[in-house]
Parts: structure tokens; C-alpha cells; sequence
């Protein structure tokens, strides 16, 4: 079976994110279902079709979660000690090109969001960031081009 890495933040949230599937979005599509039937003919009925589409959709989410929850393997950054990027640390880097700094998180590929700073550890800058000090310089192959940055702090919350 294949592992999925993940913080204990993102596995707490893809469990919330199952239960709610489960409990709420199932309920929600079954009375979609139900009222599109009981307007008659359902082979000319698009609302009709259009639901259980949309339980089609909500069914294998549900089951993928299940999945990589069930082959999950959680850390907590919080509990790391280590003077090196591993997963789940928060790195700040000195951006070269462009001046100023850049936080990322190390995170699982289903908790990237690089809008909230979240990077997958399986990203470019990530892979880069692995196994590297405070005060390493780095350059990395990006679609848009090369990138050059320095560690400045490393942390784990």
C-alpha cells in the first residue's frame, strides 16, 4: 500500500473533510435525488441525471479519502527537533532575484497551498530545501525559470 505523508494538521482536516462528505453532503445529494425523481420521466430528466452525477463525484471522493487516510503516515512538525529542512518544517528563505523573504511549509501533497504558504515536498523547491542548513544557498528550476534563495530560519510548529 502506498504511504501519503502528511502533518497532523493536514490529516486532522482531511478527516473533518470525510466526515463532512459523509455526514452532510450525502444526506444533501440523496434529497437532490429524490426531489428530481419525483419530477416523472427520468430519462429526459437533466436535474435527475445531474444529481446522481454529482453522488457519483461525492462516492469516489469519499473512497480516495478514505485511502490516503488509511495509508497515512502523520507527523507532527512540532515534535521535530533538527537543525535541517525535513518535512513539516517551516523554512524562511531570502528570495535573491526578487529581494525579500519567503516562509514555506513542508507539507503533504494533499495539504499544498502555496497561497497559504503550504509547499508539497514533492515540489521543486521543496526537494531543493530538503537536508539543507541555515545560512545554505539554493537554486531552483521552476516553471518560470531559475530561482536562487538562502535559509534564513527553520522551524517546526
Amino acid at each position: 500500500m502506498n504511504e501519503h505523508v502528511m502533518t497532523k494538521k493536514g490529516h486532522e482536516t482531511l478527516k473533518e473533510q470525510l466526515r463532512k462528505m459523509k455526514t452532510v453532503d450525502r444526506q444533501e445529494i440523496i434529497k437532490e435525488i429524490a426531489t428530481a425523481a419525483a419530477h416523472g420521466d427520468l430519462s429526459e430528466n437533466a436535474e435527475y441525471d445531474a444529481a446522481k452525477e454529482k453522488q457519483s463525484f461525492i462516492e469516489g471522493r469519499i473512497k480516495e479519502i478514505e485511502q490516503r487516510l488509511s495509508g497515512a503516515q502523520v507527523i507532527d512538525p512540532a515534535a521535530i527537533v533538527s537543525d535541517r529542512v525535513v518535512f513539516g518544517a517551516t523554512v524562511m528563505l531570502a528570495d535573491e532575484d526578487r529581494g525579500g523573504e519567503v516562509t514555506y511549509q513542508i507539507v503533504g501533497v494533499d495539504e499544498a497551498d502555496v497561497d497559504q504558504g503550504k509547499i508539497s515536498v514533492s515540489s521543486p523547491t521543496a526537494r531543493a530545501l530538503i537536508g539543507r542548513n541555515i545560512d545554505d544557498f539554493i537554486e531552483v528550476k521552476t516553471p518560470g525559470g531559475v530561482r536562487s534563495y538562502t535559509v534564513i530560519e527553520i522551524r517546526f510548529e
